[in-house]
């Protein structure tokens, strides 16, 4: 049977596994139709910290004491007395003390966060944010609403980045930075809205063979080095789309809605 502590309180639909322990004081709403709060085994609730639905938590997260997950999102359009499609978080998260992550403003496509985050304290991310996993959150993270973070993502303390921006896999940034531009993959952000150099420390940590290395080196060049304009180094890179990374840069690029950051100026657009 799960463990739960005499104080915590657990109101409507819950769904617990076998071994999840709730700790003193925490508070688990579920009350409404369609806020069901889902636990998965091995999840544990330290303390004090304060559920709302829907929401489904996976396996083996670990929960740290004020940590307030699901609650509305801040959004005046939005009525917070909708549950909409709710929050959905992965297994193996580590949340430390005052993390907060808002429920989504849609009825069909939750606030998403993946797997095996560690997220530091006071960190947050907004309404509909799409997080992947293996990423680092340094105390302070701020992810406004609609941020997409691709996997293996390291971020400073107090770095902010703003609604709908997107973040490349890999990528490492700066703390104390903010973002109002995409950050392509394995690129480091040194400065505010500045792709200073490659995640060259990552890159060899993440055990990427040195031939991808080269191409990740070669990309940089070719955007920011090489004097050209965007749109003739986006002819040179799709002069290449035999390699993976190559292609994953060109669609980064031209899918990007905020422009790319440069490495110094002004934004980087496909369409440019």
């Amino acid at each position: 049977m799960p463990n739960v502590h005499p104080s915590a309180i657990l109101q409507g639909d819950i769904q617990l596994a076998n071994d999840v322990e709730i700790g003193p004081q925490c508070v688990l709403d579920a009350r409404g139709s369609g806020c069901r709060i889902s636990i998965g085994a091995g999840t544990r609730l330290i303390g004090n910290v304060y559920l709302t639905g829907p929401l489904t938590l996976g396996q083996r997260n670990l929960i740290y004491p004020f940590v307030t997950l699901g609650f509305p999102p801040q959004d005046l359009k939005w009525d917070p007395a909708v549950p909409g499609a709710g929050l959905v978080i992965g297994s193996g998260n580590t949340l430390r003390e005052h993390v907060t992550i808002h429920r989504a403003t849609s009825h069909e496509t939750p606030t998403m966060v993946g797997d095996n985050n560690y997220w530091m304290a006071t960190s947050h991310a907004g309404h509909d944010c799409r997080i992947g996993s293996h990423c680092i959150f340094a105390n302070g993270t701020l992810l406004a609403g609609f941020v997409r973070i691709d996997d293996r993502v390291i971020t400073g303390g107090n770095v902010s980045i703003h609604q709908f921006c997107r973040v490349g896999r890999g990528t490492m940034l700066s703390g104390t930075v903010g973002l109002s531009l995409d950050l392509p993959p394995f690129f480091m952000l040194t400065a505010g809205n500045v792709a200073g150099s490659i995640n060259l420390v990552g890159l060899r940590r993440s055990g990427m063979a040195r031939e991808d290395i080269d191409i990740v080196r070669w990309v940089y060049r070719t955007l920011y080095r090489s004097g050209m304009t965007p749109k003739r180094a986006l002819e040179v890179l799709r002069e290449r789309t035999d390699h993976a990374l190559v292609r994953e840069y060109i669609e980064f690029i031209e899918s990007s809605k905020r422009g790319i950051c440069p490495a110094r100026g002004k934004a980087i657009r496909g369409t440019a």
